[in-house]
């Protein structure tokens, strides 16, 4: 990744957190001063390194982590708006992304049962709740949609 594409990451997650939603490469050109296709291959490249993913065409971003262009069972309340989160780990990564407290909101998923906890000051207020991955952190990035 080359400081063109670290900018142009940059310009595009502070799009995403000021739009409340994943920009469109125009977007993010008008921004950074660049051209739609410009953009397009920079996050082509960005992708291959694993700082975003895009969807199959290369050209709309799914994940920005810790934020999800898709809805997901993991929602966040941050900065007065709700957010989709990629999993329950990255829901914790919103209010610290945008440095403020939250409250996240999702299901059990054995039992489907609704969770709810608030994270003030960087802190969750449950201790009693446990992050389970089924895929070791190597294979992650295998299928990280399904991750």
């Amino acid at each position: 990744m080359d400081d063109r594409d670290l900018e142009l990451r940059n310009h595009t997650y502070r799009a995403f957190v000021e739009l409340g939603r994943a920009p469109d490469p125009e977007e993010v050109a008008a921004r950074a001063g660049s051209s739609g296709d410009g953009v397009i291959a920079s996050w082509s490249r960005l992708h291959d390194e694993h700082a975003l993913v895009l969807d199959p065409t290369r050209t709309r971003i799914v994940m920005a982590n810790p934020f999800s262009a898709i809805p997901t069972p993991h929602r966040v309340l941050a900065a007065g708006r709700w957010w989709f989160a990629n999993c329950a780990w990255d829901a914790f990564g919103i209010p610290a992304a945008l440095d403020t407290d939250g409250r996240i909101e999702t299901a059990c998923p054995d039992c489907d049962d609704p969770i709810a906890l608030d994270v003030v000051d960087g802190t969750p207020e449950r201790a009693d709740l446990i992050f389970h991955c089924l895929v070791p952190a190597g294979g992650w990035w295998d299928d990280i949609r399904f991750t």
